[in-house]
């Protein structure tokens, strides 16, 4: 089964409303049915897609990204996460490795994804070292404490 990274399309709804995620994952993320709508410009919502959603992210083109790096063509990745129901299947690697491709053909001017991960969220930081992610050494206040600034070259 081969994973896609997609833009959000309205056709992705039915099923991304159905997401769920057990307690100890939920608090370190939103799910796409509570995400803003509409999102603010320069938020740009992706879909990791089988035959059908299984994760959902955000890519920030915004001032947010600043707060995470210096770099002036950087993207910050927030909000990612893979359906409970289908978590264990490779889903959230391959679609992490797809990640600079999808960003070479989507922000052409974007050279590095930027992301924060809580320092309780040992499984997040190990998959995010897994696809090539680094350790920035900054670190952040986040909503339920502090966060690792990681970094992928693109």
């Amino acid at each position: 089964m081969s994973i896609r990274l997609e833009p959000l399309r309205d056709a992705h709804w039915p099923v991304l409303e159905t997401f769920s995620l057990p307690l100890d994952q939920e608090k370190y993320t939103t799910l796409p049915k509570d995400i803003d709508s509409p999102l603010p410009d320069g938020v740009h919502p992706v879909v990791i897609t089988t035959d059908e959603p299984v994760g959902f992210f955000l890519l920030h083109d915004t001032e947010r990204v600043a707060s995470y790096t210096e770099t002036d063509d950087a993207l910050l990745l927030s909000m990612f996460s893979i359906n409970h129901s289908v978590q264990g299947n490779g889903h959230a690697k391959a679609a992490l490795r797809q990640l600079p491709s999808y960003v070479q053909e989507h922000f052409t001017d974007k050279h590095e994804i930027v992301l924060s991960v809580n320092l309780k969220n040992g499984p997040a930081f190990s998959l995010y070292q897994t696809v090539g992610f680094v350790d920035t050494g900054r670190r952040i206040d986040g909503p339920i404490g502090p966060q690792r600034i990681m970094a992928l070259q693109v």
